[in-house]
């Protein structure tokens, strides 16, 4: 396995409202792809939203009860601990800027941005499934556009 992640999926509850929150937080998407693939109780429907990512990665939107049909899995309680996804900006105040905007989109603030011990400024939001972001600005990251 070579050290790379192409695609990042989450389980979201209800995909329209999940898209536009992420659109109104900047992130550009084609909309609802695949709705011509229906599913039934045992087959996943084919209905996803995607974002392309610098790097070329994808961050897809995709239901949660669709997902683990595909996975063939039980649909289990959602957790925000179970991994976040980290976000990393140019200065102090776009880490401030993005937690503001992305309280504006929907998103609950579950820590507000403050220095920590080992030299980033973060904090942390949640989308409407509870996914957990973090945005920081770290001096010793270089950010590439």
């Amino acid at each position: 396995m070579k050290p790379r992640i192409n695609a990042i999926t989450l389980g979201v509850n209800d995909l329209e409202k999940s898209l536009a929150f992420y659109r109104k937080l900047g992130l550009p998407s084609k909309g609802l792809i695949g709705t011509e693939f229906k599913g039934d109780k045992t087959h996943p429907s084919g209905t996803i939203a995607f974002f392309e990512m610098q790097g070329g990665l994808i961050l897809a939107l995709y239901p949660r009860v669709e997902l683990a049909k595909d996975a063939h899995l039980h649909v289990g309680p959602p957790s925000a601990t179970e991994f976040s996804i980290g976000y990393a900006v140019r200065t102090r105040e776009e880490v401030d800027a993005l937690l503001k905007r992305a309280k504006a989109a929907g998103a609950i603030i579950t820590e507000k941005p403050y220095d920590r011990p080992w030299g980033i400024y973060s904090g942390y939001f949640q989308d409407p499934d509870g996914h957990l972001w973090e945005v920081m600005w770290n001096p010793q990251l270089e950010i590439k556009d």
